[in-house]
């Protein structure tokens, strides 16, 4: 499977994949650190997801996806 011929299309799937990961990663944690009995999936999807939340995956997926495309150049 080929890799999408525009650019553009191809950072937002990039951005969008590194926000998922950020949050899976948060989610679990939330669900798994605080998990009581009573503790449900939607409750500790509630708690994750915040603006500032957010804001933070935002940023680290485009700090990522830079690092991503320095290294791509280099190579």
């Amino acid at each position: 499977m080929d890799a999408p011929k525009n650019p553009h299309v191809r950072s937002l799937i990039e951005i969008a994949f590194i926000i998922f990961l950020f949050y899976s990663n948060l989610l679990m944690g939330e669900f798994t650190a605080r998990a009581g009995r009573d503790k449900t999936l939607l409750a500790a999807a509630v708690d994750v997801v915040t603006f500032k939340n957010f804001a933070i995956a935002l940023a680290a997926a485009v700090v990522g996806h830079f690092g991503f495309e320095l290294l791509r150049k280099k190579s």
